[in-house]
């Protein structure tokens, strides 16, 4: 939520959101289209303190953080006249504090230990059961000076053999940031006394831990702390590492510019083949419509000739059946003619075996009347 809160309240810084219509409207670019509407200054800072720092468990955390952003933007950057005096204080509360230069007060060609390391002697040490010199963890000591506001990477206890040797090196982050807090550490020791001078000023037994950057001089040194430095670090003058950075920074620069025109070279070849695959694309588009009419007038006209075609054979089919239909009439009206011939004949068939049956008696009585006379 932290972080998607940092990059909306970039996002307003760029004006890439509207949030001031008028001198005396406001509206909230993070609601819902639907539910925007026109606010005062204040109350758009209360909507937006309001649902930033609601409870209820159906408001995203996205929705949050934003309307957060959008709050600590309203109180930095859009406070109206007449509200000045009434929210001055709040404002100047939520305003960054400039940070200091960590290079100001400083000798630029003043040789010291890079990465900037810091040297704490005179660590309380104890002798262990098995006869070995112990002392505090450079844990211990490291979380001592967060706390203080110091920032260390790391502490390393110095060892001598197999025994504490009650001084140890801290390591700060490797740019400036890092120089200021190891220059505010020494600052701090030196303001308590506890600085690199007192710790040699005499030979009275010291009490406490004395603290200061490690120079030229200790890189140098014989001692523990001489050795360490010499494996681990090296000498050098501010004026040399901002040098080295402003050559690393052109360096980077003439980097990224190459990088820059070759993509924009790349990007205008790009331009290009999409110009003339644009074009390629336009002309298969165009041959792509007139194929479909082509095809569409074809379908069209195929089926157009397959409903004549259909409407033809369905009109012969009537036509045909329409015709079978009164031969089929025909037929049975012969049928029933026939049927009635075939009565008639039978009749006439009867009649006649009947006279036939006839005949013969005839016959007879004419040959007796004929033999009789």
């Amino acid at each position: 939520m932290g972080k998607y809160e940092d990059r909306c309240y970039e996002t307003l810084k760029k004006g890439r959101c509207i949030v001031k219509v008028s001198d005396k409207t406001y509206i909230c670019p993070y609601c819902p289209p639907k539910k925007k509407q026109y606010y005062r200054y204040e109350d758009l800072l209360q909507h937006a303190s309001g649902v930033g720092d609601s409870s209820s468990a159906k408001r995203r955390p996205i929705v949050k953080a934003s309307h957060r952003a959008l709050a600590k933007y309203l109180k930095r950057n859009h406070v109206p006249v007449y509200l000045e005096k009434d929210l001055a204080p709040l404002v100047s509360s939520l305003k960054p504090v400039t940070q200091e230069d960590p290079l100001s007060g400083c000798d630029h060609d003043e040789k010291i230990v890079w990465p900037w390391t810091g040297i704490v002697v005179n660590i309380p040490t104890r002798k262990s059961e098995d006869g070995r010199t112990v002392g505090e963890s450079g844990s211990k000591l490291r979380d001592e000076l967060i706390r203080r506001g110091f920032n260390p990477i790391r502490v390393r206890p110095l060892w001598n053999n197999c025994d504490h040797s009650g001084i140890a090196v801290v390591e700060f982050r490797k740019d400036w940031s890092g120089l200021h807090n190891a220059l505010s550490f020494e600052n701090a020791y030196e303001a308590d006394h506890r600085g690199k001078k007192d710790w040699g000023a005499n030979n009275d037994v010291k009490y406490g831990l004395y603290a200061w950057i490690a120079r030229a001089d200790d890189h140098k040194s014989s001692s523990i702390i001489g050795e360490h430095l010499r494996k681990t670090s090296d000498i050098k003058t501010i004026s040399k590492l901002m040098e080295e950075e402003a050559r690393k920074q052109d360096r980077l620069v003439s980097y990224l510019t190459n990088i820059l025109e070759t993509k924009n070279k790349h990007l205008k070849e790009m331009e290009a083949m999409c110009s003339v695959t644009s074009e390629s694309l336009k002309v298969l588009m165009e041959e792509k419509d007139n194929l479909l009419q082509a095809y569409n007038k074809e379908i069209n006209k195929t089926q157009q000739s397959a409903r004549l075609h259909y409407q033809k054979v369905f009109s012969d089919h009537e036509k045909v059946k329409s015709q079978l239909e009164s031969h089929r009439k025909d037929l049975e009206l012969r049928e029933v003619e026939l049927e009635k011939r075939e009565a008639l004949i039978e009749r006439e068939r009867k009649k006649l075996a009947e006279e036939l049956e006839e005949v013969p008696c005839f016959i007879l009585h004419l040959h007796f009347c004929v033999f009789t006379r």
